[in-house]
């Protein structure tokens, strides 16, 4: 760069000097060659000697070579036949090696096969998983186990299918089996509490030791009997004890809780299992329409649903997960609501009191065995309570209908014996009494009639009947006795009474009857203390406890007995109403006949017949009956004679009258009915005494004087009255004496008689005014 830089003749420097160094460089070289070439030549002298030695050494390396090659060929052909056997032999052990390692996997997939066609699903399943985490990565490589590794998820599938359409077979069969499991649990837990309450039973022979000696030896005779042939019973059985296991095969549930399982869809089986057996359990809540006919209705029902929980109280147990104690809790609270509403609604339709005992009994074993299975059953026990109440009204539905039946085949007379023997058998079933009757000789008649003895048995197998709901109800023996007297006296006051007052209110039953009925409610009510003993003695609860109820039978028949004594008086006020209807008397009449009416002494007649059948009644009653039917006949012919249809009445016939009341008044002072002190009964017919005897004796002005005093002779004539008969007999004589108007004293009595009736009327007149 400097050089072209410098001035223009800087170049030309250069290459002069240039040119002077390549000079010195050539001088140099030539004196190099000059000194090494005569060791050039001694060199290329000595090669063209060895060049012809190398010429033969030429010749005879090629025919060495000749004669080496032609040696050789048989040792290359051996060689390569060597390495061609070495190949194979590699390629074999490689072979045997692969084949080592897929023969397993080959053998596995054909276990697989095997497996799956004899069911052996979750063994296949096991097999799967061995194939695909140990055998299959080691030979992946090959297409054959590619197919295998597809086909393996089509396996499981195919696997999952099968044990669920195995699991809707068995959810089918325990659905149609389930009536049998229940049948077999419920027959067992029966057995179980038969052949315990009969142990009990032996070792309590001394229960109800107060009770009738003969109904002793006929429950203790029972009981043996019975622990016989529940002894006999579990010795035939024994050996035929059925489980769950043995009715049902629950394989298919295990195998496909564990191919679920194994698959990892565990929980997609468990809702499945779980939603399947509650739509099962609507279904075997669901009851059949005409359930409530048969006792065998509810039978099935029960089977049904006690074989449903025995069968999942089963898999609880068996199976991890599968079902958990609060599903089958929650299960069991869903079924037993509605259980309870069934069996609430059903019931309700039953009116036979056995069909209703029957499904106590049933409900009673449904509850024990579901129990024994863990299942709380207290709200069973209470429904019971609400049947008892039900059951209590179909038995007193029944009852009224033996007692009607009883009344209606009662002759109302007193029950005849010819002998001890017939007397024996009376007393044995009706507790009566009496030593006076005890003394008299056969044949005799005991006071009441055949219905009574009758009512008396039926009520106490009222009691027995309403004893068999209240047994197995796991309550004390106090709780049971206060269940007894209460129904009993539900039997008492309501239905026995309501039978006794529609017995005493029909029309065909007499004085007689009503009679009978009195002495029978008698006897009744008296023989209540002994049903008080007979319920302590069956329930084995003293009379003197506390908490004890009492039986309201007395006033039952108390009531009875009144109500049939108002219908005496009624009956008998009706017949003397009878009589005094056929009544005829002549108004008109002048003088009278000179005895008494035929009616009244027909009347009198029947009220001596009637009286003396009270003999047996109640001194009270008898004399009340008496004195209703002496004032009421007082009564019926005051209102005779101041009847305003009748409007002249003579004093021919005011004599006819006073004749039929005389009879009356001895028929009272005659004592048709013991007990009445002095004339009492007279009184009943003092007011038309007084009032006829003012008449007849025509004693105006001591009536009138006297009046208003608690010492006059006519205290119980009422002025209305005395104007009202008056009225009759002053148209009377005015229609019967039209000519005596002429005649002095007929015109003074006439007017006598104006006269009376004036001050009547002030009288009367004056009364109004002071009330």
């Amino acid at each position: 760069r400097s050089v072209y830089d410098d001035q223009p003749n800087a170049h030309q420097k250069f290459m002069e000097k240039l040119d002077a160094c390549i000079r010195n460089h050539d001088r140099e070289i030539e004196k190099m060659c000059n000194f090494h070439h005569q060791g050039f030549v001694d060199a290329i002298t000595e090669l063209l000697k060895v060049r012809a030695d190398a010429e033969k050494l030429k010749v005879q390396v090629t025919d060495t070579n000749r004669r080496l090659q032609d040696a050789g060929k048989e040792v290359i052909a051996q060689t390569e036949e060597i390495i061609r056997c070495r190949v194979q032999q590699r390629n074999i052990t490689t072979v045997v090696e692969k084949l080592q390692l897929c023969l397993p996997v080959l053998e596995m997939y054909s276990k697989l096969k095997e497996q799956m066609s004899v069911k052996r699903y979750y063994s296949a399943l096991k097999t799967m998983e061995q194939l695909e985490n140990l055998y299959l990565p080691r030979v992946s490589q090959y297409r054959f186990c590619q197919i295998m590794m597809e086909n393996l998820p089509k396996l499981r599938e195919e696997i999952k299918e099968i044990s669920m359409s195995d699991l809707k077979d068995f959810l089918e069969s325990i659905r149609k089996h389930s009536d049998r499991i229940g049948e077999t649990a419920m027959k067992q837990a029966q057995q179980q509490k038969t052949f315990s309450t009969a142990l009990q039973k032996q070792n309590n022979v001394n229960y109800g030791r107060n009770m009738h000696l003969g109904r002793n030896r006929i429950l203790e005779s029972k009981n043996e009997i019975t622990l016989k042939r529940t002894f006999e019973d579990e010795d035939e059985h024994e050996e035929e004890v059925l489980t769950v296991q043995d009715l049902v095969d629950f394989s298919p549930v295990y195998r496909c809780l564990h191919i679920y399982s194994v698959l990892g869809d565990g929980e997609i089986f468990e809702n499945y299992y779980r939603k399947q057996r509650r739509k099962q359990a609507r279904l075997v809540l669901q009851p059949q329409s005409s359930m409530h006919e048969t006792v065998e209705g509810y039978r099935r029902y029960f089977s049904q649903i006690v074989g449903f929980f025995v069968v999942e109280d089963h898999i609880l147990h068996v199976t991890q997960g599968l079902v958990t104690r609060t599903y089958t809790d929650e299960l069991w609270n869903m079924a037993l609501s509605k259980i309870i509403a069934v069996l609430r609604t059903h019931s309700s339709y039953c009116s036979d009191p056995d069909l209703v005992l029957e499904l106590k009994n049933l409900i009673v074993v449904f509850a024990d065995t579901l129990q024994g299975y863990g299942f709380p059953v207290n709200r069973l026990f209470d429904l019971l309570f609400e049947i008892r109440d039900q059951y209590n009204e179909t038995l007193l539905k029944k009852w009224s209908g033996l007692f009607r039946d009883i009344f209606e085949a009662d002759n109302y007379s007193p029950i005849p014996v010819a002998n001890e023997e017939e007397y024996r058998i009376v007393i044995s079933k009706f507790p009566f009494q009496d030593p006076e009757l005890d003394k008299q000789s056969f044949p005799k008649k005991l006071p009441m009639s055949q219905s009574v003895p009758q009512i008396y048995m039926q009520v106490k197998e009222f009691i027995y009947a309403s004893l068999k709901f209240s047994e197995s109800l796991h309550r004390s023996s106090t709780e049971i006795d206060d269940m007894l007297r209460k129904s009993t006296n539900l039997l008492l006051t309501r239905t026995l009474s309501s039978c006794l007052q529609n017995l005493i209110k029909k029309p065909h039953i007499g004085l007689t009857e009503l009679v009978q009925i009195i002495i029978n409610t008698t006897h009744l009510e008296q023989a209540c203390k002994y049903l008080e003993d007979f319920i302590s003695n069956i329930t084995n609860i003293s009379q003197l406890t506390v908490h004890t109820a009492r039986l309201y039978g007395l006033s039952t028949f108390k009531d009875a007995r009144h109500a049939a004594e108002g219908e005496i008086y009624t009956k008998l006020n009706q017949k003397i109403d009878e009589f005094i209807q056929i009544a005829d008397y002549d108004w008109t009449m002048s003088e009278s006949d000179g005895r008494a009416s035929g009616y009244l002494m027909d009347l009198i007649n029947f009220l001596r017949s009637t009286f003396q059948v009270f003999t047996h009644l109640p001194g009270k009653v008898a004399q009340t009956a008496c004195m209703s039917a002496c004032q009421h006949l007082s009564m019926s012919l005051m209102q005779m004679l101041l009847d305003s249809e009748l409007k002249q009445i003579s004093m021919g016939a005011i004599q006819q009258f006073n004749l039929d009341v005389i009879q009356c008044e001895l028929f009272a002072s005659s004592e048709p009915v013991p007990g009445f002190q002095g004339d009492t009964l007279q009184l009943a017919f003092i007011d038309l005494r007084q009032l006829l005897d003012l008449f007849m004796v025509w004693d105006w002005s001591t009536y009138l004087a006297d009046y208003g005093q608690a010492t006059s002779k006519y205290l119980r004539v009422n002025p209305s009255t005395a104007l009202t008969l008056l009225e009759k007999m002053k148209d009377s004589s005015k229609k019967n004496n039209i000519f005596a108007q002429f005649r002095k004293n007929d015109r003074d009595k006439q007017k006598l008689i104006e006269t009376v009736v004036k001050q009547l009327r002030s009288l009367v007149n004056g009364m109004s005014q002071h009330t």
